[in-house]
């Protein structure tokens, strides 16, 4: 497949930074790096472009990604909430008020959706065999612990999970979380099928002033690429942000570029035509 067709923005300043989605963006369906992918990061990093990921998993799960890609950036866990260094050293965490925790958890349930809750280096789930546990364990590469109850787990979670495959149930449930909470939590869906519920400064938007404050690269000289609409918030914090092909239609015109999909190399694609050198 050719490259989508783009239209003809005037370049901007030189790329300094990528900082990339995962799931759906960076991996293909099956949760894996393709060599094009990895051979496009070990060009930015011979380039001299610092590269960073940022994601809705733990950081455990994404562990996987620090040898092949040659990682030595933050790594930014649920959406921001919990930044560690490569050995998994906690840089900043950011965890939903403890007070919010059970209100959150029975509005997910109210609009029929399993929650799940992450704290430190668990993950809980009050059912083992429940919709996406299997799928998410493979894709992190670690088991959930049984919570019969989760309710009593109020202190130090990172991200609060709402999952349904009924994907008009997640949209409301996220926005009725938006406004029920409203500047106390961010609430929005990182998969069609999950709402992830994080302290409000926990979004890849936080993520990419993040980075920018620590490398003291202006946001005009980031690139940000993602599929799903957690990443638009990190688009707005970037000067030039690249939609996957794979993205909704919403996602894509709130970005400045669309690439292919992440069954087509559409993050290999994006690297080579928009963020690297010419």
């Amino acid at each position: 497949m050719a490259d989508p067709p783009m239209g003809g923005t005037p370049p901007g300043p030189p790329c300094r930074l990528l900082l990339a989605d995962v799931d759906g963006t960076l991996v293909t369906a099956d949760k894996a790096l393709t060599d094009r992918a990895v051979a496009s990061v070990h060009r930015l990093h011979d380039a001299g472009i610092l590269f960073a990921v940022t994601s809705g998993r733990p950081p455990r799960g994404m562990s996987m990604l620090i040898a092949p890609l040659q990682l030595e950036t933050p790594i930014s866990a649920f959406n921001g909430g919990v930044i560690v260094d490569p050995d998994m050293t906690v840089v900043e965490q950011r965890v939903v008020p403890d007070g919010l925790v059970v209100p959150i958890l029975r509005l997910l349930r109210s609009h029929g959706l399993d929650t799940w809750s992450y704290r430190g280096a668990d993950w809980y789930v009050t059912d083992l065999e429940g919709p996406h546990v299997e799928r998410e364990s493979h894709t992190v590469q670690f088991g959930p612990t049984l919570a019969d109850g989760i309710e009593t787990i109020t202190d130090g979670v990172a991200k609060i999970v709402g999952i349904s495959d009924d994907h008009d149930a997640v949209e409301a449930a996220a926005a009725a979380a938006r406004e029920r909470f409203g500047d106390h939590v961010a609430a929005a869906r990182s998969q069609p099928y999950y709402v992830d519920v994080t302290h409000p400064q926990a979004n890849k938007g936080a993520v990419a002033q993040y980075l920018s404050d620590r490398y003291g690269i202006p946001t005009a000289q980031i690139a940000t690429i993602g599929d799903m609409p957690n990443d638009v918030l990190m688009f707005a914090h970037s000067g030039l942000s690249i939609a996957m092909g794979n993205a909704s239609h919403e996602v894509q015109r709130a970005a400045r570029r669309v690439t292919a999909s992440n069954e087509d190399e559409g993050f290999a694609r994006a690297v080579e035509r928009f963020v690297l050198p010419r």
